[in-house]
């Protein structure tokens, strides 16, 4: 054993010769050596506490080989189930009518998610986006990345017998490529746009006999679809970062709080990515990407938010009255492109259907159910998405991994300008700060809106921000900033920026309030609204960051105690008022939605004592949840207070509770009769029901969902036949803390809630979901000495 451990510390130092040696693995440490395949890849990975691994290698190559090794080894079946999606192959697989998970596209059925993905991959799109020289396309150290990753994912199937019921013994487990990795960077970018409206793109066809000539689209049925469609698909996320001045030591402070999706693609994975001398950043990758998405290093800290900017556009096409598949520009008549693509499917015949493209973007007849866009013999629609062109958030991240200070973060954005959906939130070591909304979005003015729009356009725009454009026109088109790296989108100079002020915070609103006492103005709307009402969990936020940076004086800890407030910012503004015109209803009774007298006494009571967080352990959190949900449905915004907002005072404004409104005494006898019928008491304790099970394990939860305010948000599934909420579906994943003290390591603590293995066969499937539930935190190790002192490192060495 001792030979063996000599062994792999020598090889271990040859091979990092630029930096600190790995170290050798005490006689207590386990260590294996895994020789997977050819290629002359290799890394060595240094696992410590909840099987966060520290990766290290003398390349790029190298180090994705590395990365994808150990995320198969965490993540086999969730990665092996995408990447069947980015192949176009659910249909053979699992059917045609089946539903994907929803990580990878708004896909509302296998075949249609087939026929779009396998069409990407007959477009030849990925092979042209690879292809595209630097700054334009990926950089030769991303390929590396990928095609390391790759090999490494590979490798790890080869050597490894799969024990994740998921996928133990499936044939859909296979082998991947850098092209299938490309994939999924092309399906997170497309995600908010083309991934919206696959079902469209797929089912789009010409007018026959029986298509009305003369049908139109209500616009103001597709400007509510879009305000839906272009919503954050359950996805959110909460930052702040601090400036030096409000802080204890004077350097930064940086809190991410993501909220996204608890299964699936869209999984965050924990690692540490170092080449000596070269990178050494930690952080969470989505699952599938070989660089640190969301993270920090010795000098910078960073995260992102999803963003209001609305990251494609419509355009309304003028058909040739002699053949719909042709359209007008300028007056010259141009070809529809055919993309015909054919799906296997399991159990039947094969299916093929046709796909129409455009110059613009593929044809799409609807935004959703309930908003068509017809295609008739004058008029169709196509969608215009510039993040189908974008293969650059790799380097985008990998800028932001060897990054110094948020000066150069905010280069990397310049030079990139690769990330299609979000914010980026960021604090260094020297005490600066930055907010900006650097996303890919189309060139969409206000003014060529108003010389542009079509009638459905002047109505989408101002409700949306979703422009509809006449395409028959050349001069319509967006045109292209001299700074912008790829043509037709908004150049850095344009994008919402807001540095150094003593915080920066955002929760998913527009960038307006990304500072309360400095908003941000001058934006056109396509990035978002100015002056409007902002979320009950913007409001909490914006009331929580700026007392503690009047304050001063923070630290890490501050960051942590923030997370885990747990306030609902709504239950501040309404509770008290709930329980007061509860208590005076006549004889304590309210009428059900079904004509039903209810006693509603011992609500109000419970609403009254309610201290109006959502620990686990707060009795009323659960009443007032399932009473806010109930009175939200029945009564509009605008009818449920009485202090309408004001854009003067955006952070207090509305408030004070309509008690009066129609809906409240029925939403409170509804509550309560719920509640009992499934057994559960008024004033339990929040966590025994809100809870997700593992391994048979009851886990309770804290947090709460969007309408109430809550910073720590958890949306979860409502059973009341299982007890209650019973499972989580987004909200809090990779939670930082970050800030630095002069020693040249972070100080930072970090927590993946829903755990960093997927297999419930692994020790490190819920166990940081236990922390998450008693709100601790993992003790980040970054630097040599921090990792070397790990009481449960584990080192393996990967190689051909």
């Amino acid at each position: 054993m001792r030979t063996r451990l000599r062994r792999l510390a020598v090889t271990a130092a040859v091979l990092f010769t630029t930096g600190a040696a790995v170290p050798a693995a005490t006689a207590d440490q386990s260590s294996r050596q895994e020789h997977p395949t050819h290629g002359g890849l290799s890394a060595v990975i240094r696992y410590t506490e909840y099987g966060i691994p520290h990766i290290v290698a003398k390349d790029y190559a190298g180090l994705g080989f590395g990365d994808g090794w150990a995320q198969a080894a965490d993540q086999v079946c969730t990665l092996a189930d995408g990447f069947v999606t980015l192949s176009g192959e659910r249909s053979r697989f699992f059917g045609p009518d089946a539903a994907p998970d929803g990580s990878l596209s708004a896909a509302t059925k296998n075949l249609t998610s087939d026929l779009y993905f396998r069409g990407v991959r007959e477009a030849g799109t990925l092979e042209r986006l690879l292809a595209e020289p630097a700054p334009r396309g990926p950089s030769r150290q991303v390929r590396d990345l990928m095609r390391g990753w790759a090999a490494g994912y590979n490798a790890w199937l080869k050597q490894h017998r799969i024990t994740d019921p998921a996928c133990a013994g499936a044939a859909w487990v296979r082998p991947v490529t850098e092209l299938d990795v490309a994939a999924r960077t092309f399906a997170l970018a497309v995600l908010a746009g083309q991934g919206r409206v696959i079902d469209s793109i797929t089912t789009a066809q010409p007018p026959t006999g029986t298509t009305t000539a003369f049908a139109t689209a209500d616009p103001g049925a597709v400007a509510r679809a879009a305000r839906e469609l272009f919503a954050d698909d359950g996805m959110g996320s909460n930052a702040v970062a601090f400036r030096g001045d409000t802080t204890a030591n004077g350097h930064g402070l940086l809190l991410g709080n993501p909220h996204y999706p608890w299964q699936g693609g869209r999984r965050f994975w924990q690692a540490q990515l170092t080449i000596p001398g070269e990178l050494n950043v930690s952080g969470a990758s989505l699952l599938g990407s070989p660089t640190v998405s969301i993270g920090y290093n010795a000098h910078v800290a960073w995260s992102h938010t999803v963003a209001t900017g609305i990251p494609g556009n419509v355009v309304q096409l003028k058909l040739d009255p002699a053949d719909p598949t042709a359209y007008l520009v300028d007056g010259e008549p141009e070809r529809m492109t055919r993309r015909t693509v054919t799906v296997e499917v399991k159990d039947g015949t094969p299916v093929t259907r046709t796909q129409w493209w455009t110059r613009y973007g593929p044809v799409v007849t609807s935004m959703g159910p309930q908003a068509q866009l017809p295609w008739t013999a004058t008029t169709a629609y196509a969608l215009s998405d510039p993040n189908a062109e974008n293969l650059r958030s790799g380097d985008t991240a990998l800028g932001f991994g060897k990054a110094r200070s948020t000066a150069e973060i905010l280069g990397s954005l310049q030079r990139h300008q690769g990330l299609p959906w979000v914010n980026t939130i960021a604090a260094d070591s020297a005490g600066h700060t930055l907010f900006t909304q650097a996303q890919v979005l189309p060139r969409i003015t206000d003014e060529l809106v108003a010389r542009c729009s079509t009638g459905l356009g002047k109505v989408l725009y101002p409700a949306s921000g979703l422009a509809v454009l006449d395409g028959s026109r050349g001069d319509c088109a967006p045109g292209s900033d001299p700074d912008a790296v790829q043509p037709g989108i908004f150049g850095p100079s344009r994008l919402p920026t807001l540095k150094d002020t003593p915080y920066v915070e955002n929760s998913n609103g527009s960038a307006w309030l990304a500072n309360a006492d400095t908003p941000v103005t001058g934006y056109e709307r396509i990035f978002g609204t100015i002056g409007t009402a902002a979320s009950p969990r913007t409001r909490g936020a914006l009331q929580d960051v700026s007392a503690l940076a009047a304050r001063g004086g923070l630290a890490v800890r501050d960051l942590e105690r923030l997370q885990f407030t747990n306030r609902s910012v709504v239950g501040d503004l309404a509770a008290a008022d709930a329980a007061r015109a509860c208590a005076a209803l006549p004889d304590g009774t309210a009428t059900g939605g079904d004509g039903t007298v209810v006693d509603v006494t011992e609500a109000c009571a419970v609403l009254k004592a309610w201290d109006h967080t959502m620990n686990t352990g707060s009795r009323g959190a659960l009443l007032f949840d399932r009473f806010w949900r109930r009175l939200t449905d029945k009564v509009p915004t605008a009818q449920l207070w009485k202090v309408p907002f004001s854009a003067t005072d955006p952070v207090r404004t509305p408030n004070t509770l309509n008690t009066e409104a129609s809906g409240f005494t029925t939403a409170l006898a509804d509550t309560v009769t719920e509640l009992r019928s499934a057994g559960i008491p008024l004033n339990a304790p929040l966590g025994s029901h809100q809870f997700v099970v593992r391994g048979g394990e009851r886990i309770p939860l804290p947090g709460g969902t969007e309408s109430l305010g809550v910073w720590n948000k958890v949306e979860a599934q409502w059973d009341p036949a299982q007890g209650g909420y019973t499972e989580v579906t987004t909200g809090s994943s990779h939670i930082q803390a970050v800030g630095w003290n002069g020693s040249g390591c972070p100080v930072a603590r970090t927590l993946l809630t829903y755990s960093q293995s997927s297999n419930p066969d692994s020790p490190h499937h819920a166990d940081q979901t236990r922390l998450f539930s008693q709100e601790k935190w993992v003790t980040s190790r970054f630097c040599e000495k921090d990792i070397r002192s790990s009481p449960q490192l584990r080192v393996v060495r990967v190689h051909n």
